[in-house]
């Protein structure tokens, strides 16, 4: 599959996979910027794309960024049709300020095949053996 892309953002190494194999490539943010401890922010990448139709870009986290220095990515959807720029939410969840650098892999992209439902109304749904069962009804062990 072929994804066309621009990239608006001088210095900005152009969108890659860090190894084969990888499920996302990453993001990177195209201006440096402070995160407040606890604060949340959005991220410009420059990066436009034009997702085949069919398919969606998926944006997560980068488990480094999580994991030692508590910068979390909100859940991002690039819809095929979108052609504006990529940005990022993120969040600090540290209890100090993080700069982010230009450059910095701030995120990562999965582009993923997605299937479209035909929504249908009903006035009753067919029951199932889990029910209305969530948010921990399977308990923790």
């Amino acid at each position: 599959m072929t994804v066309p892309f621009q990239l608006n953002a001088g210095g900005i190494e152009p969108p890659s996979y860090a190894h084969p194999g990888d499920a996302g490539f990453d993001l990177r943010a195209s201006q440096e910027m402070v995160i407040p401890a606890g604060a949340r922010v959005m991220a410009p990448t420059g990066l436009r794309l034009a997702i085949p139709a069919g398919h969606v870009g998926l944006v997560w986290d980068r488990s480094g960024l999580a994991a030692k220095h508590g910068i979390h990515c909100l859940a991002g959807v690039i819809d095929s049709g979108y052609r504006g720029e990529v940005k990022v939410v993120l969040q600090n969840l540290s209890g100090a300020d993080f700069t982010v650098e230009q450059g910095m892999r701030i995120a990562q992209m999965l582009i993923q095949p997605v299937a479209s439902a035909e929504l249908v109304r009903v006035e009753n749904l067919e029951e199932s053996p889990r029910g209305e069962g969530g948010f921990g009804s399977t308990g923790l062990q």
